[in-house]
């Protein structure tokens, strides 16, 4: 029964066309769409729970949570909207807040104890992003250096 978190990059830079003239981030929606589609034919994904995240500030990114439904999270998906800055090192973060929030309402781990050894739920965060720059409220990056990695290792 394993979590799978999208996490979308809906920074203004999807809002690029393809020769098709598709949009970065209607892609996006189309490849989550379609793993959908293609895990919900397996038997095995009949436990699965999925959270929808994209690269907005907290709260406002968390699109569904553990709790919402599989037409909710559909719903969420579709009026995804491409603004706003490519801020995947705090949207990792909100994601890793995320998964952790449910493991301690579940039970898996518990505040003070540590994590029971005994429950298993898998967690896979699956990130669809167009790939450029890195910017933030500090400025551009070109990739995503040790500053960013420690914000995300400091709640992991």
């Amino acid at each position: 029964m394993p979590v799978l978190l999208f996490l979308i990059d809906t920074s203004a830079s999807m809002n690029q066309r393809t020769h098709l003239g598709t949009t970065y981030l209607d892609i996006a929606k189309g490849a989550v769409e379609t793993f959908m589609k293609l895990r919900g034919r397996d038997p095995a994904s009949r436990g699965d729970r999925y959270m929808l995240v994209n690269f907005e500030d907290v709260p406002f990114g968390i699109k569904a949570g553990w709790k919402e439904s599989h037409a909710t999270f559909m719903t969420e998906l579709r009026n995804l909207q491409a603004t706003g800055l490519t801020s995947i090192g705090q949207s990792l973060r909100t994601a890793f807040d995320l998964l952790n929030l449910n493991r301690l309402v579940t039970g898996i781990d518990n505040y003070g104890q540590g994590r029971n050894p005994f429950f298993l739920e898998p967690a896979i965060i699956i990130a669809i992003s167009d790939g450029n720059k890195l910017t933030s409220g500090g400025g551009v990056q070109d990739e995503l250096g040790r500053h960013g990695l420690e914000i995300i290792s400091q709640h992991v």
